[in-house]
């Protein structure tokens, strides 16, 4: 019987650049990518843990020039397609022809989960460069998959290659997650992937609650290297997936040396569940929320955890990192 075929999205140069104060370097980058490259990643995805120039002040500048970056990954990329990820409103159409000039071939555009229209030309931008195009919906446990479904419905009218849910704040639970991944499965001409975070320890389980509904693309992170608790340990996942029947393309020995010679080497710390990432998937805050939190903490003398609670409560969503520090101080004031 033919094993069925799961495409796998790594995304160790992107999520997990969170995890490094954005300081991978173009040595580092070459090193894993190569190294993603060589034991059979589908696609390798390489940008600022919140897309390309998302280096400011409101979500934290990079060591390097990430044009370097992808450019860097793209001279040891041979098999796989390397990826960026483009939110509108901080990347333009010009700079994503930037990135294409430096070497990526697809592109995720990502928006909120109820604001697909905003990212319409992005992906129309993309087809027209001969790019392989995913609209990328964010923060998913926010809306009902019925909603979702009209979300996505506007990027595939707009030309993209398939979908992508991203389970931002690992809020999810294995069954909320086949409910939504089964709705754009059934609605939509086109494949479906999954993004999980491990917040609540449940990335692999809800990456293979995604496929046994139907999803084809996961994606996953050497060590789970990611913001928050991280994402789905891409070692582990590739191991599970081969015991379950399915087939990653991926050497399941390969990757393993890759997360432990290469990628460890160079985390800050481990990728492990400890009370603030926990209460982001709990309180379903966006998990790269967890570093600004950590520092207005530390400003105010607060608890990480009575922001995140309060940052749950008031349904932040990505872009509104300048509130973290709003919300600090006003709790701050309560004391």
């Amino acid at each position: 019987m033919e094993r069925r075929r799961i495409n796998i999205v790594d995304t160790t140069l992107r999520d997990g650049s969170h995890a490094v104060s954005h300081s991978f370097s173009p040595e580092q980058v070459t090193a894993i990518a190569g190294g993603l490259d060589r034991v059979g990643v589908s696609i390798i995805e390489c940008a600022h843990g919140d897309g390309i120039t998302g280096s400011t002040i409101n979500y934290g500048f990079s060591k390097y020039n990430e044009m370097d970056l992808i450019k860097a990954a793209s001279k040891v990329i041979k098999n796989a397609k390397q990826c960026i990820l483009l939110i509108p409103g901080i990347a333009t159409i010009e700079d994503l022809e930037e990135a294409y000039e430096n070497g990526a071939r697809v592109v995720r555009v990502a928006t909120h989960c109820t604001e697909a229209d905003v990212g319409i030309q992005h992906i129309q931008a993309a087809k027209k460069m001969g790019m392989m195009a995913v609209g990328f919906l964010m923060m998913v446990h926010m809306v009902s998959p019925e909603r979702l479904l009209e979300q996505a419905k506007i990027f595939e009218a707009a030309g993209a290659d398939y979908i992508n849910l991203a389970d931002s704040a690992g809020h999810l639970l294995p069954n909320e997650v086949t409910e939504r991944v089964k709705c754009l499965v059934e609605g939509l001409n086109i494949p479906v992937g999954f993004h999980a975070h491990n917040n609540l320890g449940l990335a692999i389980a809800n990456s293979i609650a995604a496929v046994e509904a139907g999803a084809t693309y996961i994606d996953a992170t050497c060590r789970g290297l990611g913001a928050g608790a991280g994402n789905t340990q891409l070692e582990v996942l590739t191991a599970v997936f081969d015991r379950m029947g399915y087939d990653t393309g991926i050497d399941i020995f390969g990757i393993q040396d890759v997360a432990e010679e290469i990628v460890e080497p160079i985390m800050h710390r481990p990728q492990v569940i400890k009370t603030a990432p926990l209460m982001l998937g709990y309180a379903g805050v966006y998990s790269s929320f967890l570093l600004h939190t950590y520092k207005a903490a530390e400003k105010f003398n607060l608890n990480p955890r009575d922001i995140l609670v309060e940052l749950g409560k008031r349904r932040m969503v990505g872009g509104q990192e300048d509130m973290i520090v709003d919300v600090a101080y006003q709790l701050s004031l309560n004391k």
